[in-house]
């Protein structure tokens, strides 16, 4: 059995696929086979090695998806490097903190604009000596150290005959060794980088491999960012061990024009994904005839129904056989056919999924496998397995126990804590964190407020420190709140919005092609976006959809007003981690004076 990611690299090579990875080049997928891989790996680890990287060094990967990324990540794995990956969406505040507090030696950049954010911040890194840049010619930078891919690998090339010693160098590593520093996006503060052993991702991946139901041959798509635990535990070390053809995607733009060219078979996604094709899914169905809306909510009223029997493996009737057949043929195959068409299973973390999108997907024929986990975790605690899934729950501990202790458990006022071969270390030169993050036990405090069923099956209800407590002394969990809010057609993003005040408000940012139609169907002309949500009448509007959810709240949980804005939240506007996360504070601090007006003479 495995034990280190170097172990790991070696052993998924006996896949021997054509097309291990592949990327995008002159609009068609480039293919690598294993064999490419190998020597690409070898070759540059060699050239590392005779750069004076030495084990226990750091290295930061600056980079979007691509293969180059993995390559230099198994890479460092078999010398014994640690990597620091840095999501490429950040601004030059967050970069230069992460390089400079990893301690880095070297970087490698992506692209020239990825390349200037280091450039501008060197002379604030005392540890970094050398960047390489992974695409085109090193340019002229006076006192710096600027290296090539094509340079590091014709430095490999020229050390051909000492390629053996590269697995001898993949043999020496150890499951307790630092593999990774995963600097936590987080929605408030610094970002802290939790440290990751060999041993804790490879736990994790045999663990994953035991319940998703993938096998060699299969494709996937990478276009999570691989800085993010999920994709690189999921999408890149998983993958690769299965023998699952990964293809990077790039344009996320064009990422409904990427399903259609590679066809995958496994995806791996965050909520908001999900959260989109269904919105666009939602708003055709609202923009079609009559006749289109009968049969959609027809297929989904026969589609529940089928949900429920496949989320506990149990067989249809002849009946419903019958006619999910012909809901299938008039709704669902066109809802798998946007996905490519092969899909066979898919997974969701980095957030909570909504019942309603949860629910859509199984009646469309494409099971979603909600889990749930952290960065600290390397990164899953719970998924929901085959034949036992529960909408609303992220599944059972992937452990039952780990040294004779229960590997999951609830603390008296309902936090998750757990302990396992998957838990980090700690925090990268952070002692006091590291002693805040772990309780007297050794039990590592994830922050996270849940419940268990009578399976074992984990339900996630909030953030330990996100509870909001109203003037009245009541607690409010949001992120409930928000997941409701947002699954009425009107309403894209929400946050809720009411601590230390006498009652609850959100900031609800519209969905504008549902709020175009209702205009234009009232006769209400506008000029822009911004100056719609600004017209009483679509205020009056939103509120009113509100008003329903409401109905089914407790007084103390309703939303009373809000501020309607068209601006999305983005990772661009501040407003968003990189795992797509809403930064509460940024909001807030976006939006301050708008709250404050709320609750003016309240």
């Amino acid at each position: 059995m495995i034990k280190t990611i170097a172990e790991l690299f070696y052993e998924a090579l006996g896949h021997d696929l054509p097309d291990a990875m592949a990327y995008k080049a002159g609009g068609t997928y480039v293919p690598l086979s294993h064999g490419d891989i190998q020597t690409l790996v070898e070759r540059l680890a060699l050239a590392l090695h005779h750069e004076g990287i030495q084990e226990g060094d750091r290295v930061a990967i600056l980079s979007e998806n691509r293969p180059e990324w993995a390559l230099a990540d198994y890479a460092c794995a078999i010398l014994g490097i640690v990597s620091a990956p840095v999501y490429p969406t950040l601004n030059p505040n967050s970069t230069e903190f992460i390089i400079r507090h990893s301690g880095a030696r070297m970087i490698f950049c992506s692209t020239r604009a990825q390349l200037d954010k280091v450039l501008a911040a060197w002379p604030r890194l005392p540890e970094l000596q050398t960047a390489v840049l992974m695409d085109g010619d090193a340019p002229e930078a006076a006192g710096r150290r600027i290296l090539t891919w094509k340079g590091l690998q014709a430095a490999g090339k020229l050390q051909e005959d000492q390629r053996p010693q590269v697995r001898a160098w993949a043999a020496q590593r150890d499951p307790g060794q630092l593999l990774t520093l995963i600097y936590t996006s987080g929605t408030t503060g610094e970002p802290k980088g939790a440290m990751l052993t060999h041993g804790n991702l490879v736990s994790n991946i045999l663990a994953a491999l035991k319940v998703l139901e993938i096998r060699r041959g299969q494709r996937c798509m990478s276009f999570l960012p691989l800085s993010h635990i999920f994709e690189r535990m999921g999408g890149h070390y998983t993958m690769f061990h299965a023998g699952v053809a990964i293809y990077y995607v790039t344009d996320l733009e064009n990422l409904p024009a990427a399903f259609q060219e590679v066809r995958p078979q496994v995806l791996l996604a965050v909520p908001r994904v999900y959260e989109k094709v269904y919105a666009r899914i939602r708003e055709a169905v609202a923009a079609a005839g009559p006749a289109k809306r009968f049969i959609f909510h027809w297929a989904m009223w026969v589609g529940r129904r089928m949900a429920a029997l496949r989320y506990v493996g149990r067989a249809p009737g002849f009946l419903l056989r019958v006619l999910y057949a012909a809901a299938d043929r008039a709704v669902f195959s066109k809802v798998r056919e946007r996905l490519g068409g092969r899909l066979e299973i898919s997974a969701s973390g980095g957030a909570a999924l909504g019942a309603p999108v949860m629910e859509f997907f199984w009646a469309a024929g494409v099971p979603v496998y909600e889990g749930y986990g952290l960065s600290e975790t390397s990164p899953i605690l719970t998924i929901n397995r085959v034949n036992q899934v529960r909408p609303g729950f992220v599944g059972r501990p992937i452990l039952d126990e780990w040294q004779g202790k229960p590997f999951l458990k609830l603390s008296e006022d309902g936090e998750i804590l757990c302990q396992g071969p998957n838990v980090t270390l700690g925090y990268w030169n952070d002692p006091f964190a590291t002693g805040q993050a772990f309780d007297e036990e050794g039990y590592f405090r994830t922050g996270d407020i849940g419940a268990l069923d009578e399976l074992g099956r984990l339900r996630i209800t909030d953030r330990k420190k996100e509870l909001l407590v109203t003037s009245g002394g009541k607690n409010v969990a949001p992120q409930p709140l928000e997941r409701l809010l947002t699954q009425d057609k009107y309403i894209a993003q929400a946050v809720v919005i009411g601590d230390h005040r006498n009652f609850l408000s959100a900031i609800v940012v519209a969905n504008m092609a549902s709020l175009h139609r209702w205009a234009e169907r009232a006769g209400i002309g506008y000029e822009s976006d911004a100056d719609l949500v600004a017209r009483p009448e679509a205020k009056e509007k939103v509120l009113s959809r509100i008003g329903r959810i409401n109905e089914h709240l407790s007084n103390f949980e309703r939303i009373r007003k809000i501020v309607l804005s068209s601006e999305e939240m983005t990772l661009e506007s501040g407003m968003l981690t990189p795992s797509l996360k809403i930064k509460r504070k940024a909001v807030c601090e976006r939006y301050a004076e708008a709250i404050e007006s709320l609750y003016e003479g309240s």
